[in-house]
């Protein structure tokens, strides 16, 4: 019997109504019941936010960029200015959370699902996006409050985020319902900051060291929660400091890596974009499970990864933000409005043209690592949808032995699936000279030989998605150079890198949505479980993971756009009064008194 979604050949498509029978498949129907459900509201109600904000705010994503830069270097620091980190490290705490796994298994995703098109949703929700990030960090330097009081090390000297500017912006507008609302927030945040920003992060590393060296999920999970875990116990300031190092590091090898191989292919550039551009609005069937052909689908994929990449109308961002030392909201806000732009504009763009100018979109990787310990390993049965007479996949759980011969099962219909995508033979060796013949048992994952010796990995031809599609898309480019191996090795760590900032920034967020429902004694209960979730998402399979961050996406996007533009007025007071006061002006000359004190007592 078939259940849960159908997978087109071009992607994760639809949920299948045939009521579940375990309770893994119980939940993975829940998990696309509520993404259908709200991926339609926050596709328009992320987009529309951003236009309002854009418009109201007279373009201030270009206007003001430059701006945004100069005070990101620190010229205008004022060290006696209130906060814990420099607009620097607020910054880079920000972009670790944002430039990390969205900007390499995100891309694939969208484009393995949703075809090339979705990278043009991703430009989009990332323009309209810089003036979305601009407002709410902005509020949330406007509405933070002191808490220094607590005196606890963990609960830093400032907290803001959107759930103050709900519950103390929106008093007048909502009365008793704005501190409902706020709660409301930093509970769904939180709740994201254990999927997204934490079991995501660990679940796309867990699969690519297994990918790498066949390394159990569980095992690099229990690894990678100890070094969150002594990072994340130290507060937002050792947090502001590992980000501060290694937020620069890990997007300088990324984005050289890829330069490397756009600058190998300069020809291929080109048609890259029109595909992309061509592929927006009216997505093509593809080949090996990529995309689906549907614009909706292509547009829903690309807004959902352009959000979990940069995080625009999330409300997550302005909590590190609201850490930062300055008494000028705006100031902030401008360094803010850079993410959409580094993160999206900028890496996304190079993952999404190295995928697409490599071909590997479309291609099946030989050589694949087929464990059935693998989370993203399954089994799967064709099927076509009559609405769009798509070919693709469903997963199934069969309860019997089914035997192979000649790498195919003998009885045909059920295949074994990765990333739910069928695997057309299996093969005892890596480079696919013996094809296997015996028998595997779905329930216990046992594969045994025709010599009845049990087998431990079998091998095939198989689609990527995720972080593998990217290091597949490196590895073919740096082969122009004859260094594929270099392109993998730098997947890989950047993959580890991206993961553990990541994970290190959410953390923050989390704890202050902890902080604010619970005061202090909310910030350990909440670390240590967060460390739980990070073990557990390593183990889990990359699918469900991903589609339950979707739904924590939604929830806690929804309230907080809605806010943003009951509060746009507000907004635009604030930024046309720095505008006109110029206070940077007087804060540079503070800033370099400041620099010259520094030098005489060295």
């Amino acid at each position: 019997m078939r259940r849960g979604l159908v997978y087109t050949r071009r992607g994760r498509f639809l949920w299948n109504l045939i009521p579940p029978q375990r309770p893994m498949e119980l939940l993975e129907h829940f998990i696309s019941f509520m993404n259908s459900l709200l991926s339609p509201v926050l596709v328009i109600g992320l987009l529309s936010a951003g236009l309002i904000l854009t418009v109201r705010l007279g373009f201030i994503q270009f206007r003001r960029l430059g701006h945004g830069f100069a005070v990101a270097t620190g010229k205008y620091d004022d060290p006696d200015e209130p906060g814990d980190v420099t607009h620097f490290q607020a910054l880079t705490t920000a972009l670790s959370a944002t430039v990390g796994i969205g900007n390499i298994a995100g891309v694939a995703i969208a484009i393995h699902i949703g075809g090339p098109g979705a990278l043009f949703w991703m430009w989009v929700t990332a323009l309209l996006g810089m003036a979305t990030k601009y407002s709410e960090v902005t509020l949330a330097q406007h509405y933070r409050v002191d808490v220094a009081s607590d005196g606890s090390k963990w609960a830093g000297s400032v907290a803001g985020g959107p759930m103050y500017y709900i519950q103390n912006g929106l008093k007048d507008k909502l009365g008793s319902f704005a501190r409902p609302m706020a709660l409301f927030f930093a509970f769904a945040l939180m709740l994201t900051s254990f999927m997204t920003g934490n079991a995501i992060q660990a679940n796309t590393l867990a699969t690519q060291v297994y990918e790498n060296f066949g390394v159990a999920n569980w095992i690099t999970g229990l690894i990678t929660a100890g070094v969150v875990g002594f990072v994340i116990l130290g507060g937002i300031k050792r947090i502001g400091a590992v980000t501060g190092v290694l937020a620069p590091v890990m997007a300088s090898i990324y984005v050289l890596g890829a330069l490397a191989i756009l600058l190998s292919d300069v020809a291929a550039i080109g048609p890259a974009f029109a595909t992309i551009f061509s592929e927006a609005f009216n997505p093509t069937s593809g080949t090996a499970g990529t995309g689906i052909g549907l614009f909706l689908v292509t547009a829903r994929y690309g807004v959902q990864r352009g959000l979990f990449s940069n995080e625009a109308g999330q409300g997550s961002a302005p909590i590190a933000h609201s850490a930062a030392k300055t008494d000028e909201p705006v100031s902030e806000g401008v360094v803010a409005l850079l993410e959409p732009f580094i993160d999206t504009i900028l890496i996304c763009t190079m993952t999404g043209l190295v995928i697409i100018t490599t071909g590997v979109w479309q291609d099946k990787q030989e050589g694949t690592r087929i464990n059935f310990s693998d989370g993203n390993v399954s089994w799967v049965e064709e099927v076509t949808y009559d609405h769009t007479d798509a070919i693709g996949y469903a997963e199934v759980k069969p309860s019997a032995p089914i035997t192979f011969e000649n790498g195919v099962p003998v009885a045909g219909g059920v295949s074994v699936g990765y990333f739910d995508v069928a695997v057309d033979t299996l093969y005892l060796d890596e480079n696919h000279e013996a094809i296997f013949s015996g028998v595997i048992d779905p329930v216990t994952g046992v594969v045994t030989g025709a010599d009845g010796a049990e087998v431990e990995t079998l091998y095939g031809a198989a689609v990527k998605s995720s972080s593998p599609l990217t290091a597949f898309a490196f590895t073919r480019g740096l082969d122009r150079y004859n260094l594929g191996g270099l392109g993998n090795l730098i997947v890989l760590i950047s993959v580890i890198l991206f993961a553990l900032s990541t994970a290190i920034s959410w953390s923050y967020y989390g704890d202050r949505c902890a902080h604010f429902i619970w005061g202090t004694k909310g910030i350990m209960p909440f670390k240590v479980v967060f460390l739980v979730m990070h073990f557990l998402g390593a183990t889990l399979a990359v699918t469900t993971i991903w589609d339950l961050g979707d739904v924590a996406l939604s929830l806690v996007t929804i309230p907080n756009i809605l806010a943003l533009v009951l509060l746009s007025g507000l907004v635009r007071q604030i930024t046309n009064s720095y505008f006109e006061r110029r206070p940077w002006v007087e804060n540079a000359e503070v800033h370099k008194r400041w620099v010259e004190s520094k030098k005489k007592k060295s």
